[in-house]
Order: C-alpha cells, then sequence, then structure tokens
C-alpha cells in the first residue's frame, strides 16, 4: 500500500475518532440526564471520562496489538498536548480565568497522577500495574464527583446543561443508538489511527513511541480541543481547565490500566526525558493556575513554547 493512501487512512481515523467520540458523549450525556443521573455525575464521569475516549481506545488496541510504544506514548503526548497546546491556544484566544478550587485540588491530583502513571511507564506496564492504576482511577473518579457537587446556586456550566435539557422519554432510544453508533465509529477511528501509525513508523524508520508522542497524540487530543474552544468562546474557563486537567487525571490512571491490562509486554516504551516533560508541564500549568487563578495571553505563549521544547526530549526516545 502506497505511503499516501496510508496517511490518508490515519488522518481518516483521527477525523473519525473526533466525529464519533463527540457523538458518543453527546449521546451518553443526554441519555444519563433521560435517566435522572445526577449532572455532577453528567459533568465530571461522561464528559470528563468522554473526551478522553480516543486516548483509551487507541491504546488499549495498541497495547493488545503489541505496539507499547503507540500506546503509551499516546497518553503521555497527550498529556501534554492538553496543558499546553491546547490551553495554550486557549489563552492566546482570550485570558483563562479560573474562579473555582481546581488549581487547589484537580491541578496537584493530576500531577500526582502523571507522576504515578509515568513511574509504572518507566517500569513497564504490566497486570499488576494496571489493577493499582485502575483502582486509583476509581476512587479518583468517587473524589472527583463529590467534590464537584455544585452549591444550589451555582450555576452549571453550559457543556453541562446541554446534556440537561428536558427530553421526551421516548427519545432515549435514539439517544442509546446514538451512543452506540459513536462508541462503535470510535472504535473503528482507533482501529485505522493504530493499524496506519505503526506502518508509518515502520517505514519512516522511526520508533513507535515517536509517532506515539505525536501524531496519534494530536490526533487523540482534538476532543479536548473542541471541547476548550467551545468553553473559551461561552467565557467558561473553569469548565475548560477543569476539562483538560481532569483529561490528563483519566488518561494517566484509566488509560495507564487499560494498557496494563492489556499489554502482551512488560517492556518500558518510554524514556525519561519524555516522563520528566509530561510531569514537568503539568507542574507548570498548576503553578501558573494556582499563582494567580488565570492564564493570559503571555503565559499562553509561554506553554506553546514548552510544547515546543519537549519535541527534542520526546523524540529522543
Amino acid at each position: 500500500m502506497a505511503t499516501g493512501v496510508v496517511i490518508g487512512l490515519a488522518v481518516a481515523g483521527l477525523l473519525l475518532l473526533t466525529v464519533a467520540s463527540d457523538q458518543l458523549v453527546l449521546g451518553a450525556g443526554r441519555l444519563a440526564a433521560t435517566l435522572r443521573i445526577a449532572p455532577v455525575v453528567v459533568g465530571v464521569v461522561i464528559i470528563g471520562l468522554g473526551t478522553s475516549a480516543p486516548e483509551f481506545l487507541v491504546s488499549g488496541i495498541a497495547s493488545a496489538r503489541g505496539t507499547p510504544g503507540i500506546a503509551v506514548g499516546n497518553l503521555v503526548g497527550s498529556n501534554i498536548i492538553n496543558v499546553t497546546l491546547v490551553l495554550g491556544a486557549a489563552a492566546l484566544v482570550a485570558p483563562v480565568i479560573v474562579r473555582s478550587s481546581i488549581p487547589a485540588r484537580e491541578a496537584p491530583a493530576t500531577v500526582l497522577s502523571t507522576a504515578v502513571f509515568g513511574a509504572f511507564a518507566l517500569a513497564g506496564l504490566a497486570l499488576i500495574a494496571g489493577i493499582v492504576l485502575a483502582v486509583l482511577g476509581a476512587l479518583a473518579i468517587v473524589a472527583l464527583v463529590r467534590l464537584a457537587r455544585p452549591r444550589p446556586s451555582d450555576p452549571l456550566p453550559g457543556e453541562v446543561v446541554q446534556f440537561l435539557d428536558p427530553a421526551p422519554s421516548r427519545r432515549w432510544q435514539l439517544e442509546s443508538l446514538r451512543a452506540l453508533v459513536g462508541l462503535a465509529g470510535t472504535l473503528a477511528g482507533a482501529q485505522l489511527v493504530v493499524v496506519n501509525a505503526t506502518t508509518l513508523a515502520q517505514r519512516w524508520g522511526v520508533s513507535d513511541a515517536v509517532i506515539g508522542y505525536t501524531l496519534v497524540a494530536l490526533g487523540t487530543s482534538l476532543p479536548e480541543l473542541v471541547t476548550a474552544i467551545q468553553a473559551q468562546r461561552r467565557r467558561e474557563s473553569d469548565l475548560l481547565v477543569g476539562n483538560l486537567l481532569g483529561s490528563n487525571l483519566f488518561n494517566s490512571l484509566i488509560g495507564g490500566a487499560i494498557v496494563g491490562l492489556f499489554a502482551s509486554s512488560t517492556e518500558s516504551s518510554v524514556n525519561y526525558p519524555a516522563v520528566a516533560a509530561m510531569v514537568g508541564v503539568n507542574a507548570l500549568a498548576w503553578l501558573l493556575l494556582f499563582r494567580g487563578h488565570r492564564v493570559n495571553r503571555i503565559e499562553g505563549g509561554i506553554l506553546i513554547a514548552a510544547y515546543l521544547a519537549t519535541l527534542p526530549l520526546l523524540g529522543s526516545g
């Protein structure tokens, strides 16, 4: 198969991932609202985990196919991109102003989660690591749901409100179908990405990990980018930052657990510089948010520059 065709199929897979995962989140969120599931669960679990679905599926399939470089590299790269390119780009559009306790609550938890995931990744993700990360992920979800319960007077973010609009009960079939089709499309897109990204890595003579850090990670971070742009247009910076930090936390714990549980090899597929870059940029984002509860345009430029600075570190593995 010609290299151009392989690239085209990989791009098609990334586009399918973006569209299908959006429909998966939308359908699951509306179905949850129809079933009278609490708004906080819709916000934290449906949106938080839903936007990480591409990372989960791509890394899970890559791990099962015996390409741990793509599996782990995708998670590491996405964790870097979310708090550098995505947050930085949002800040260039307009200052990101956070009014909630996110910097004091989710940000340090995210930095800790990336550090734990990085340590397991360096040692080689395997069954035991997968079980530990799965338990930590479950505990994190419970803690976030409890801590995220709003006061009665607090308005819900628009991203959550769109799922909570009153919907006739007869529409549960439609939303169920939307979620199932979205899941199927996300699975198909993930398969396209993994197979063709592996082929490109072999043809270009680069490691699976480098392809995972860059091409695959950029593609699977598109849902976070779309959510960030929508939130910034609505001036919902708390939702934007919460989604990005939550996505990195879920990528590290749930995504890492999936890779460990499906791993066919215990060999480490990442290097120390890549892990250090991942933890470092997440700590940088935390410090910027904690210092002034905002990220201005200059700091947004710093975050984008930080991403560019990590590329040589990622490529060295």
